[in-house]
């Protein structure tokens, strides 16, 4: 672990306020969404409050819930993820109000896994999934979507959407990444439909179009809404949805007209840039292609750019002056407004406050296995 003399890097532009709709922060730290698996029944376990509060107490202004499922038969991911809707509702307001008692804010990311839902482990297992399209062979695990069925969805995020803004949520976010079910349909390998859903870029988004709008007409005109976008997908870490900066814009436009107010721009360093000719990142770039704020991850606290050896390690809690001086940079010329920090706070839930008091020995390495062993045991736990 490398450590930095006190003033040698100030990362004081990061504890600055932010102000979106109703949306206030006192600095730009948010801690990442991160699937915990640990509510069997997929009703919410009990240390969530705790395991969420913790966070905001250890300098974080804000957290983004784990992928909770919204309310259709196949969106759940397993058995073990919570729901966002039903017996999990008064838990969850609990965790609002138990993040609100810290001082900080809470988004609930609301999810629908689509074709890669865990048939065999959830809800259903005689429903066949569904997706944008069929991929493959049709064994009949997997179906296309019908009309009835995206008006079924939409539906469902809305009615999520909704239930956050009135048990007392900050805003929600979209899980629009990674593979998952908006994702299906942006991305043309994913998408082989020949109707208003498919082929134009202007289609492949229609369906997230009108679950953003749907939300916004059940909730409030200032309640953030934040949507989680990535290039990669799954493993397939060089697919690109956009290639260009004007295919960025035809993506994300109509997108931000609908009503996001924030794009969380996921990606594995934030340091990397997204186009040739230009030093910026997605986030960067989903900010200045749409005029709405963004939101940077990417290893902000697990490596240094400048340390080449280290890129695909993922286990060191490595925080070099490189790395928090080039964040800095990128935050100060107005690339994205925060700045979402992952496994790190997993393993240091305070580390916003260690770093900005210059205590870098303190800092744990991340370790996956002790991470697993130290929620499983501390469940129900403030520790967490």
């Amino acid at each position: 672990m490398s450590s930095v003399a006190e003033g040698e890097v100030s990362i004081e532009p990061l504890f600055t306020p932010f102000e979106c709709g109703s949306l206030r922060l006192s600095n730009r730290f948010v801690m990442s969404p991160m699937t915990r698996e640990m509510s069997p029944g997929n009703l919410l376990g009990d240390g969530a409050a705790a395991y969420y509060a913790r966070r905001i107490a250890g300098g974080c202004a804000m957290v983004v819930t784990e992928g909770s499922a919204i309310a259709h038969p196949v969106s759940h991911a397993s058995s073990r993820v919570p729901n966002f809707y039903g017996d999990s509702l008064p838990r969850w307001k609990g965790v609002a109000e138990e993040v609100h008692a810290k001082g900080g804010a809470i988004f609930a990311q609301l999810w629908h896994t689509g074709l890669y839902r865990g048939r065999e482990d959830t809800l259903n297992p005689q429903e066949p999934s569904i997706a944008a399209s069929i991929l493959g062979e049709d064994d009949g695990s997997v179906r296309a979507m019908t009309t009835r069925d995206i008006e079924d969805v939409v539906d469902a995020y809305a009615a999520s959407a909704a239930h956050a803004y009135e048990i007392g949520f900050d805003g929600v976010e979209i899980h629009g990444a990674h593979g998952y079910l908006p994702d299906q349909f942006f991305w043309p390998p994913m998408n082989k439909r020949t109707d208003d859903y498919g082929g134009s870029i202007e289609n492949r988004v229609r369906f997230a179009v009108e679950v953003i709008a749907e939300m916004r007409r059940r909730t409030a005109p200032d309640f953030p809404i934040m949507l989680r976008f990535s290039q990669w997908k799954g493993a397939k870490y060089d697919a690109q949805v956009a290639r260009t900066p004007q295919e960025l814009e035809a993506w994300l436009t109509p997108l931000a007209d609908a009503g996001v107010d924030i794009f969380d721009a996921s990606t594995r360093r934030f340091w990397l840039p997204e186009f040739e000719g230009s030093d910026m990142n997605l986030a960067g770039w989903a900010k200045k292609v749409t005029g709405k704020a963004s939101m940077t991850v990417g290893s902000v606290g697990l490596e240094s750019p400048l340390e080449v050896s280290k890129i695909g390690e993922m286990n060191g809690a490595d925080v070099s002056t490189a790395n928090l001086r080039r964040l800095v940079e990128m935050f100060d010329r107005g690339d994205f407004d925060l700045v979402a920090l992952g496994r790190i706070v997993l393993t240091n839930p305070d580390w916003p406050s260690l770093v900005r008091a210059g205590r870098f020995d303190a800092i744990r390495p991340y370790d996956a296995a002790a991470v697993a062993e130290r929620l499983e045991c501390a469940a129900q736990s403030a520790i967490v």
